[in-house]
């Protein structure tokens, strides 16, 4: 949830944490939202980024597609974070590809 948290304060759209526990042996949740361009994927990432390593002593295992920022994909191992601008997100389609998983939609908040 800090994850998702930390890309809601960024002012992420369309948050949704997903619970892939019974589904996959890689990692226990994902976490995919979307910026709605570029630069606020890269400003969700830092964020996420930031958060994770400050408050909980995590630091991700690997980042991909940060210079591009159409698809930002965090992996924290017990976790994975996705983020999307807008046109990616719809077509990858990855919050209805895991569709069969329990998934819990989040509210962007002010901070």
């Amino acid at each position: 949830m800090a994850a998702a948290d930390a890309a809601a304060d960024k002012k992420a759209r369309d948050i949704v944490v997903i619970d892939m526990r019974d589904l996959v042996v890689y990692t226990d949740y994902m976490v995919v939202c979307t910026g709605t361009t570029a630069r606020q994927t890269k400003a969700i990432a830092d964020e996420v980024r930031r958060v994770l390593k400050e408050d909980h002593g995590v630091k991700a295992r690997h980042v991909e597609g940060e210079r591009e920022a159409e698809w930002i994909l965090m992996d924290y191992l017990d976790i994975v974070v996705h983020i999307f601008t807008p046109q990616s997100r719809e077509f990858y389609r990855l919050d209805r590809l895991w569709g069969e998983a329990p998934q819990q939609a989040l509210e962007a908040t002010a901070s």
